[in-house]
């Protein structure tokens, strides 16, 4: 395609990509919202992300049904309606103050996203030549990102700005709490309708592939894809700690508008992007990309588990510019993850599907399912911190992700053959 003829497929999944940003980073402001209004543990509150994140993996494959079936254009207005009808959800939940029907909202939203990723990645890779790929993983990552730094922002502003005084919460019920809830999602319903129509309405070409001419084989003959999902697993998990746990985090130290700390992690996730498109391939291969990033994630959470829960000059540093300064250093480190972060998923994925040939399709479904990290690894971590009675040292087992992810960069993307 030409420039001009990529420009109408690029607006309108650059587009859907600040949709996924902006719903998905809202949960960070969820977390400690719901665990006020119904009462939860903080174990229990990260259910919110187990709800969402779980849909990627029990939907993948009959979503992938539906799309072979409606096509991939009608397959994203149809997951923008879906999308829409969890965000009217929220409205008898909300009523109720019913945790049980928030999740089930949260599993309807995740489907419909389901539906956008499976179908809209695939354009990302073919609206334009196979080398430049990656710059547009990156460049729609970025969209995304900046959705997830407006997300928090935006519920704060609308939702709790006017709770607050100068001598802290004012006195209001959890009942009037959990109402704040229902003007905003439904605007988001309404804006999802109209979304569903405009691309439904689009000149949105649709993506074709090649029948397998012989098709003996399976794509579990392909170790980078397996590997690559496995790795994929694991960042997303590590990607989902620190972007909606942060709020939590700060929420358990006993900091004032915690809901809208998500917003600092996807800052830093902005500027790793920054870095990837102005970087790779130029200075930086994706190989070298993805081994410091796992290697600064590892020095990061260390600072999270044996830094101060005090200021210091680092903090003020980097907070100067929004006016905060009494940001514990703790909360720095997690925030600073977002940049560790940042170029993983654009990374794993060309490397992940690099020589699967007739089989690429099949391989992005499998990373797709991979999203599932997002939904267990944060459990993970909200058991290991009831256990430990620290979220503080339960940041220490996020090593574990990194060092799949290390392993990767390392090895596992050149595999071709189990045969070692």
């Amino acid at each position: 395609m030409d420039k001009k003829s990529t420009f109408l497929p690029m607006l309108i999944i650059g587009t859907l990509f600040f949709i996924f940003g902006f719903v998905t980073w809202l949960n960070g402001s969820l977390i400690p919202f719901l665990k006020v209004i119904c009462e939860l543990s903080e174990y229990e509150a990260l259910f919110v992300t187990f709800a969402f994140y779980i849909a990627y993996t029990v939907m993948a494959l009959p979503m992938a049904y539906v799309l072979e079936l409606t096509g991939y254009k009608k397959g994203m207005a149809l997951g923008l309606i879906v999308m829409a009808i969890g965000a009217l959800l929220f409205i008898p939940a909300a009523q109720n103050a019913a945790f049980s029907i928030f999740l089930v909202a949260l599993f309807t939203l995740g489907t419909g996203l389901t539906i956008l990723q499976t179908a809209s990645n695939p354009y990302i890779v073919l609206v334009g030549p196979i080398e430049s790929a990656a710059m547009r993983i990156s460049i729609m990552g970025l969209i995304n990102k900046s959705a997830g730094v407006l997300a928090p922002l935006v519920f704060t502003a609308l939702i709790l700005s006017d709770i607050y005084t100068s001598e802290g919460l004012t006195n209001i019920t959890t009942e009037e709490l959990a109402n704040k809830l229902i003007q905003p999602y439904i605007i988001m319903a309404v804006m999802l309708t109209f979304l569903a129509i405009f691309v439904l309405l689009s000149k949105l070409p649709e993506v074709t592939y090649e029948e397998d001419e012989y098709d003996n084989g399976t794509i579990f003959a392909f170790p980078q894809i397996i590997l690559g999902a496995i790795a994929l697993f694991f960042y997303v998990g590590i990607e989902v700690i620190a972007g909606d746990t942060i709020g939590l985090y700060a929420q358990s130290l006993g900091l004032d508008n915690a809901t809208a700390l998500t917003s600092y992690t996807m800052v830093f996730m902005v500027f790793g992007y920054l870095m990837g498109i102005a970087c790779i391939p130029k200075f930086l291969s994706q190989e070298k990309a993805l081994l410091i990033s796992s290697v600064l994630g590892v020095f990061l959470l260390l600072g999270v588990t044996y830094g101060s829960v005090e200021s210091d000059s680092l903090s003020q540093f980097l907070w100067g510019w929004s006016g905060i300064m009494t940001l514990p250093n703790t909360i720095t480190y997690v925030a600073l993850l977002g940049f560790a972060n940042a170029l993983v998923w654009p990374t794993i994925w060309p490397l992940a599907l690099e020589g699967l040939g007739k089989y690429t399709a099949r391989g992005s479904a499998l990373l797709i399912m991979s999203i599932a990290g997002g939904a267990l690894l944060p459990l993970v971590f909200g058991r290991i911190a009831q256990t430990l009675g620290s979220m503080q040292e339960a940041y220490l087992y996020g090593i574990v992700c990194y060092a799949v992810i290390f392993l990767y960069a390392l090895k596992g993307h050149k595999m071709r053959s189990w045969k070692i």
